[in-house]
Formats: structure tokens, sequence, C-alpha cells
């Protein structure tokens, strides 16, 4: 049996997912991408994993750099998903228009993401037409806020009413 494109799409677009920002550095200039293939591994050691297409400019930047980090979005951020996302000439433009600060890993972290995750290269997967990153965590944050939600090709929130804060220790 043989699976198309769109139906592909239609099927697994009604898992809804989150929406980061994986980000690097070329050199010192920062660079990143929208990704909605990013969740977590293992927390022993704690790993994370993202799927970065083979196309983007993004792929073989990670590669060598070593590091990422995973901005997680929230709700109104729209405007930044859709900045980073795609193939676009202007892609090294992204950050003159984004605020950010660099992370202790040397990735960027995009201020006002509800959340960043830091990590170190520990390996790559082939995954079809992407690439797996996996990475170990080596530092994190977390702010209030609510996602921003990915659902059928469509923005969207979850409004949860949770308290962002991660104490040691704790488990959600």
């Amino acid at each position: 049996m043989t699976v198309s494109d769109a139906e592909f799409r239609a099927v697994l677009g009604r898992f809804p997912t989150g929406v980061t920002v994986v980000t690097t550095c070329d050199g010192a200039r920062p660079t990143g991408v929208t990704v909605n293939a990013f969740a977590s591994v293992s927390l022993d050691p704690p790993l994370v994993m993202a799927c970065i297409d083979k196309r983007s400019h993004l792929h073989d930047l990670v590669a060598r750099a070593g590091f990422f980090a995973a901005n997680i979005l929230g709700a109104g951020q729209q405007d930044i998903s859709r900045r980073f996302a795609g193939q676009t000439a202007d892609r090294n433009d992204r950050f003159h228009l984004t605020p950010f600060h660099i992370g202790a890993t040397g990735a960027p972290l995009l201020d006002g993401a509800i959340a960043h995750v830091e990590c170190r290269l520990v390996a790559v997967y082939p995954g079809g037409d992407h690439s797996i990153f996996v990475g170990q965590v080596v530092a994190l944050g977390a702010t209030g806020g609510e996602p921003l939600a990915y659902y059928r090709a469509r923005y969207g929130a979850l409004a949860m009413d949770v308290d962002a804060g991660v104490a040691p220790g704790h488990r959600e």
C-alpha cells in the first residue's frame, strides 16, 4: 500500500504538537528554524530529539556546531514561528527582528519563549527526508505562559492553567 503525501499530512495533522524554534550558531552568526518534531527521549541521562529537514540551512550547521537549543514558543508567538519557518531568503534577518540572548551552550535563546532546552549534540540518526538530532540537556529554563499549539495546519493555544515553574525533583 502506498501512502500519498496529502494523506499522510491529513492524518498526522490531527496530532497536535507544540512549536519550537531550534537554534544554533554559524560561527558568530545566530541561526534557527521552526520545528514541531521535538520531544523528550530519556530522563537519565536527560535527552531530547529534534527532527530537522535535510534541506534546511540549519541541518548541517547543528551537526557542525555540536550544540542546539529548542525554544518552546508560547501562545501569541505565531509571528515568530512563521518568521523562522521555511526556506526564505531573509533567514539571516530573522534575528534582527527577534530579541534573543546567548545561552550557556552558545545557542541563541529567544526572549519571550515560555521555555528553552539547551543541548550538546550526542547523535544524529537518519529519518527519511529529515535527520533526528539527539541532544543531551545541559541547561534549561521555563517561564509562565501557555504553549503555542499546531493542529491541522493551524496555530492555536492550550488553556490549561498550569504553573510553569519546575521545582527540583518535581515531575508533572
